[in-house]
């Protein structure tokens, strides 16, 4: 029997893909920790890195980031393919679908925290369509949106400033076309 070597190459691009992931899904099990009064509103604080990243990198890789983060914080959480995964995989999508076209807004009056907001609304506007669609038929489940599009602006607002914040300290990133030098 003979046995075969699979090699993966990989390229910075996917190392950066990777550690991003990493992060924000870290800060997804800890927003999953976080006890809050209603089920389905949580801070999102993954989105800080997802916006970082569209910023910094663009949307395929803030989309990789945040696919990432879906599907690996299923398995960790084990919600994977449980209602509870579809309700984050359809408001990560719909967020996604915003913000692709929320980067091209002029960015002298859009940034971080407009996209954070914007894509807040998608995200808590999806659940809710879904949820109305598959897990609760029922037209009261409506009434819940001012509690969950207050929460939605609040928390947008904050990952928004935070990611700003963020993106004002870190280092300018090296350009696209040239490989990031390490001082040995």
């Amino acid at each position: 029997m003979t046995h075969s070597v699979i090699r993966l190459t990989t390229t910075p691009e996917d190392h950066r893909i990777a550690q991003l992931a990493a992060a924000a899904i870290g800060l997804a099990l800890i927003d999953a920790a976080i006890p809050l009064p209603l089920p389905g509103v949580k801070p999102g604080l993954s989105n800080i890195v997802t916006l970082i990243v569209l910023a910094r990198y663009g949307w395929a890789t803030a989309a990789w980031v945040s696919a990432l983060r879906v599907i690996a914080g299923g398995l960790m959480l084990g919600q994977f393919l449980s209602p509870g995964f579809f309700m984050s995989l359809t408001g990560a999508l719909l967020s996604l679908l915003v913000l692709a076209f929320a980067i091209r807004l002029p960015r002298r009056w859009f940034g971080p925290v407009s996209w954070s907001i914007l894509a807040a609304f998608a995200h808590i506007g999806g659940q809710l369509l879904l949820a109305r669609l598959w897990l609760i038929p029922h037209n009261g489940l409506f009434y819940l949106v001012p509690l969950f599009s207050s929460a939605a602006l609040g928390f947008g607002i904050i990952n928004g400033l935070i990611a700003a914040r963020l993106l004002e300290q870190m280092p300018p990133s090296p350009p696209a076309s040239q490989p990031e030098v390490k001082n040995a």
